[in-house]
């Protein structure tokens, strides 16, 4: 695994995270994990405490998301009319749905980034404390 995955340089690395090893960065990333997740999960601090746990459980939240969205996706045209909605408003929904389904898709990369970084630091940190 080069360096090249988890630089910010990435368009998939998020602009609010800091670049790995610089000061500050592993706070700068679990700060944005946790926005990814839904505010009661704030309140457990063994995902809050342990960085890599929380990016577990971010991509864990990220891959219910995009399951969820692209069902709503799939049975658009299907179930929308029976509710009463309009093929505009049916439409309109469809595009809302591809847009978050791009961004969910991008979030999902983010995370990946960061878990190859806080591994690779975690890996750093386990062989100078065998050294």
């Amino acid at each position: 695994m080069s360096s090249q995955i988890y630089t910010p340089l990435s368009p998939d690395w998020p602009c609010q995270v800091k670049a790995p090893g610089s000061h500050d960065w592993e706070r700068t990333a679990a700060r944005w994990l946790r926005d990814l997740l839904p505010a009661r999960y704030a309140g457990y601090s063994t995902l809050t405490r342990h960085h890599i746990l929380l990016a577990r459980h971010a991509q864990l939240q990220l891959q219910h998301e995009i399951r969820a969205v692209r069902v709503a996706l799939q049975t658009s045209r299907a179930e929308l009319p029976t509710l009463g909605v309009s093929d505009a408003i049916i439409e309109s929904t469809i595009r809302l749905y591809a847009i978050e389904l791009e961004q969910l898709n991008r979030l999902a990369r983010g995370v990946r980034l960061i878990t190859d970084a806080l591994l690779a630091g975690t890996d750093v940190q386990r062989r100078r404390s065998h050294a």
